[in-house]
């Protein structure tokens, strides 16, 4: 297996070359900064200004701001001419996609031009899907020729380069070669690269950008693995794109950037919001906070190699023990075992709701699947489908002959319960395996620790599960001491998604000083991120640019608003058609501003409705929907 970090047991950040942006310096030992993008017009200078310092103030280290042509990449000198004026010196980029000329006009004003693979002097056309060797080399060739003038200006003025590759606008090109696979997003890079540094050009910072966390996390990997091998390693970008707004969008980014984070990749981060950029600046900075000061356990590197791909998604196999393990979704549990009595009201956080005059119980999407009770009884019938964990003792006494409810066993009470039957054991990551795992596969293990280096304790248990063949189910629970709740999504989804994409846990059991309803939400939120369990519709929602050609946050809300019960369902929201149609090539149904006051809408990558006005595209998504027969009324 090729090394895609220098140490999978241990949070060890990869030394990249240090690229000078400007008076910013990236990569090395330099902290991680953060950065962000203006939304406005680049024609509009005082917005774009003013919202330039709103992001500044709020930390952003790195301004980018849109430059489709050339008249947007001319204003650049004047916006930045008036941020010097009103003393703010921070690195400008210019984002740059289908023009060239644009690009090397930016190179000549502001410290970085971020560029596009998949856009820049390519064909996007799918009019050539087989390709020769010849022809192949041939369209490498042209673009050799259009790419190198910007190169040589850039390295001429000081001007660093991202080369920033987005899943879903790779060049028919790659994906006559490679698919919309991780493998191509990093050869697009690399094509690129190769040409840079043929030129003796190596200001270059590098982003694998997408909207699927894994493919993600994959391609990031699969790059640092080829920089090691290639011996030089470029700064990186880390960045979800299209991760959404609120909580979604939170959680999305912590479970892509985090993963990265804790293997020690990563240089510099934009977390990606529907949201005003300004916003964007203090989760970066609290999720980037997690990796700063810790509490690590240290322990001894096992001797054996990753037992799995870092580069593919492959479930752990797992003994089925009910509706855990195996090929069943992971679980949720919740607690209450802190409660001194139980009602049916505080079920509700969790999502089943009773109705006193029905006498009945209505279970929602997002309805955890076990609740621990402790050592509290319980004096009401609860829905046949939640399962019911309680300690040993009380379990044994009062419960053990009825259905749907299993005992937490200790270590030292396994021999107490029969082999047949279902339980769930706590195990601190610190601690020995029971010698009688090797004959219970139906014992679940509920997989803790107290230290922040989680990831590499809980890599490092599964490992051992693997030396001595078990193969019981195992809950990832995470404990946190905070009553914060953007940074208890932010924590845990970095958390509990590094494990969740690497293929391990079967359940996930989060626990903070917060509500029932914030800690299920956002573990059902993770494993939607993590694509493990889809339980709510998803968005895939463009962070706005000064290319969006619609107000974003408004529009999504809207959308929102008619479509969010309907499960399972993907919908992209995108601002313009440069990178809209590809980042939402998985979704079901797609919303693109085409021109100011137009929509296109997608069913799945295809054109079905153009040039929809504004003010009817919402419902002509929802007729859409209806047509296609993916339609449900909503319930009262």
């Amino acid at each position: 297996m090729h090394r895609y970090c220098l140490d999978p047991w241990k949070r060890t950040r990869v030394t990249s070359k240090v690229v000078q942006i400007g008076t910013l310096a990236l990569g090395g030992t330099h902290p991680i900064r953060v950065q962000s993008m203006t939304t406005t017009d680049t024609m509009d200078t005082n917005g774009s200004v003013a919202q330039s310092i709103r992001m500044i103030n709020a930390g952003c280290e790195l301004v980018r701001l849109t430059a489709p042509s050339k008249n947007e990449a001319e204003n650049l000198q004047v916006i930045k001419a008036k941020l010097v004026e009103a003393g703010y010196h921070t690195p400008l980029v210019a984002d740059i996609h289908f023009t060239p000329n644009a690009a090397e006009i930016a190179a000549k004003i502001v410290e970085k031009v971020r560029v596009n693979p998949g856009n820049y002097a390519d064909k996007k056309k799918f009019e050539e899907i087989d390709y020769t060797d010849q022809s192949y080399q041939a369209e490498l060739n042209r673009i050799e020729e259009k790419f190198t003038p910007l190169v040589q200006l850039c390295k001429a003025n000081g001007t660093a380069m991202r080369i920033g590759t987005n899943h879903g606008s790779l060049s028919d090109r790659i994906l006559s070669r490679y698919g919309d696979t991780p493998e191509g997003m990093v050869e697009s890079a690399f094509e690129f690269i190769r040409i840079c540094e043929k030129n003796d050009f190596d200001h270059l910072v590098i982003s694998m950008k997408a909207s699927n966390t894994l493919v993600m996390v994959q391609a990031y990997r699969l790059l640092m693995a080829r920089m090691l091998e290639n011996g030089i390693v470029y700064p990186l970008h880390l960045g979800v794109t299209e991760a959404g707004d609120g909580e979604d969008g939170r959680i999305k980014s912590a479970v892509g950037i985090g993963a990265l984070l804790e293997d020690g990749l990563g240089d510099t981060i934009r977390v990606s919001l529907t949201e005003a950029p300004e916003a964007e600046i203090p989760v970066a900075q609290k999720l980037i906070s997690k990796y700063n000061d810790y509490h690590e356990f240290p322990f001894e590197r096992p001797s054996l190699q990753l037992h799995y791909s870092p580069f593919s998604y492959q479930r752990r196999e797992s003994t089925t023990c009910h509706n855990i393990g195996g090929k069943n979704v992971p679980v949720v549990l919740a607690d209450l075992s802190y409660l001194e009595e139980i009602k049916q009201a505080h079920f509700f956080g969790f999502g089943y709701q009773y109705s006193v005059p029905l006498d009945k119980w209505n279970i929602l999407d997002q309805a955890a699947d076990y609740v621990y009770l402790g050592n509290n009884e319980i004096h009401f019938e609860v829905p046949g489908t939640l399962g019911i964990i309680l300690n040993y003792e009380l379990w044994n006494a009062k419960y053990r002959d009825k259905a749907g409810y299993y005992p937490l066993i200790l270590a030292e009470e396994i021999a107490l319960v029969s082999p047949e039957q279902v339980c769930f054991l706590p195990l601190e990551t610190e601690e020995d395996l029971p010698l009688a795992l090797n004959a219970r596969p139906n014992i679940i293990v509920i997989l803790n620790t107290a230290y922040d280096n989680k990831t590499q304790l809980y890599r490092k248990f599964f490992l051992d599960l693997q030396e001595k063949h078990l193969t019981n189910p195992v809950i990832l629970s995470y404990q946190y001491q905070t009553n914060e709740l953007e940074g208890f999504q932010l924590f845990a989804g970095a958390d509990a998604g590094a494990l969740l994409i690497d293929g391990f846990g079967d359940g996930l059991w989060l626990n903070a000083d917060l509500g029932a309803q914030y800690i299920n939400s956002t573990s059902f939120g993770i494993l939607q991120a993590t694509r493990t369990r889809i339980s709510k519709t998803e968005y895939i929602s463009c962070p706005s640019c000064g290319r969006t050609l619609f107000d974003l946050q408004e529009t999504t809300a809207k959308i929102r608003q008619r479509t969010a019960h309907l499960k399972g369902l993907k919908i992209g929201i995108m601002g313009c058609i440069v990178n809209g149609p590809g980042e939402m090539a998985d979704a079901d149904y797609g919303y693109v501003g085409t021109g100011p006051g137009k929509i296109n809408l997608y069913k799945e990558k295809t054109i079905v409705k153009r040039n929809i006005e504004e003010q009817q595209a919402v419902e002509a998504l929802v007729d859409l929907i209806k047509e296609y027969g993916d339609w449900q009324e909503p319930k009262s």
